[in-house]
């Protein structure tokens, strides 16, 4: 392997596979997620919490939970979905995990409407380019044969809806935008 691309490599194994594979962060998609090529095939990364040691995530639409038990300069030592692995730390990965923890925090949030749930849309109750008051009802959502109302986090103009009545949607999903 060439050094001079080795940045935007991470190597990584899980558990007790002594196989080593490369992987290459291919570039950041909409909803926190990232594409990335590992052992030459190419994955999707959606980032849905992240705290300062714990994060879960779902690759390739299966969920997954990660603790960080030890972080060095060199490798990070994590379980992930309870097991030990540890991922020797190449710059451009820490970089994108952190691009991505920024995107799910703050990054933009304050227009941005965000289901706190996965679940199903049922309803979209308000209009959209209608103003919307904190509080109002913008869509309602059916989980775990609950429905729950999302509600506007602030006054303003509701600038996009973006689902549709039906559709599935993860948490921290943007559901719609008020400006």
């Amino acid at each position: 392997m060439e050094d001079d691309e080795g940045d935007n490599l991470m190597e990584f194994k899980v558990g007790d596979i002594a196989q080593m594979l490369s992987g290459e962060v291919l570039r950041t998609a909409e909803n926190n997620s990232v594409l990335v090529k590992i052992g030459g095939k190419e994955h999707t990364i959606r980032l849905l919490k992240s705290g300062t040691n714990e994060f879960e995530f779902i690759l390739d639409n299966t969920f997954h939970h990660a603790k960080i038990i030890q972080s060095g300069s060199a490798e990070v030592k994590l379980i992930l979905d309870g097991q030990p692995i540890t991922v020797k730390k190449h710059s451009k990965l820490t970089e994108v995990l952190e691009k991505a923890s920024a995107l799910g925090g703050a990054g933009g949030g304050d227009r941005n409407l965000a289901s706190q749930i996965p679940g199903r849309v049922v309803n979209i109750s308000a209009k959209l380019g209608t103003e919307v008051k904190k509080g109002d009802v913008i869509v309602v959502l059916e989980s775990m044969k609950m429905q729950v109302a999302v509600k506007a986090h602030k006054d303003g103009n509701l600038k996009e809806i973006k689902v549709k009545q039906g559709a599935s949607v993860a948490r921290n999903d943007i559901l719609a935008v008020i400006e």
